[in-house]
């Protein structure tokens, strides 16, 4: 194994000659994502859009999820999303908010249960209104903010004002570009996506402080 080497020794890469080639990217990146958001959007879940939640559990064992979302796929309710809640034999089934108001939301929860008759039990039933919905954005946002806050002071008493700039920069370009990914893709936007993002924003400022810590040393020398 010591002949083998992924990486040829004495590799020298100039990362900071292609800087300015780095900036510009980054920022029509950035500039495409704003344009995205504001056109495209995001395609919000349940959590955000409001729904439908209904906890079943199968009375003879584990369900077959796939026989679940076809039976259930074929009722009209638009978007269902059937998952796996604990247990093999319990399921947690969301559907997207009804048009027409409250009576259509317990029209649609009817529909599920004819559909899936006496073989489940349903151990719960709750319905996720717009006002609810809008909180969870609100703090879904605010969760967000405060983060990049609490970023910006510990850089700053960290190492230097300067450095909290940049940490701050770096971890907006992530999270825009993650969100600009999921408007370019309409990929679902959850709660769960939230708690991803701020787990991108960890990792962003472990990579910040490491780099960061290196330049700190050559500045002394």
């Amino acid at each position: 194994m010591k002949g083998i080497r992924f990486i040829p020794a004495y590799t020298r890469i100039r990362f900071i000659r292609f800087r300015m080639i780095s900036f510009v990217v980054s920022g029509l990146l950035m500039f495409a994502t704003i344009g995205l958001f504001f056109t495209a959007g995001l395609n919000y879940g349940i959590d955000f859009r409001g729904g439908t939640l209904i906890e079943v559990r199968n009375k003879t064992g584990p369900i077959d999820l796939s026989d679940m979302r076809k039976r259930v796929s074929n009722v009209g309710l638009g978007d269902v999303q059937i998952q796996e809640f604990g247990a093999p034999s319990d399921v947690l089934i969301r559907v997207e908010q009804q048009k027409g108001g409250e009576q259509n939301q317990q029209n649609a929860i009817l529909k599920i249960k004819e559909t899936l008759g006496d073989s489940v039990d349903y151990r719960r039933v709750e319905v996720v209104g717009p006002t609810v919905s809008g909180e969870l954005t609100e703090s879904g946002v605010i969760a967000v903010l405060v983060a990049i806050f609490a970023v910006l002071v510990y850089i700053w008493f960290r190492f230097e004002w300067q450095f909290s700039v940049g940490a701050v920069a770096a971890l907006v370009h992530d999270v825009m570009l993650t969100i600009g990914l999921f408007c370019l893709l309409q990929l679902e936007f959850s709660l769960a996506i939230i708690a991803a993002i701020l787990t991108i924003v960890g990792y962003s400022l472990n990579d910040t402080v490491v780099v960061f810590d290196r330049g700190r040393e050559n500045l002394r020398k």
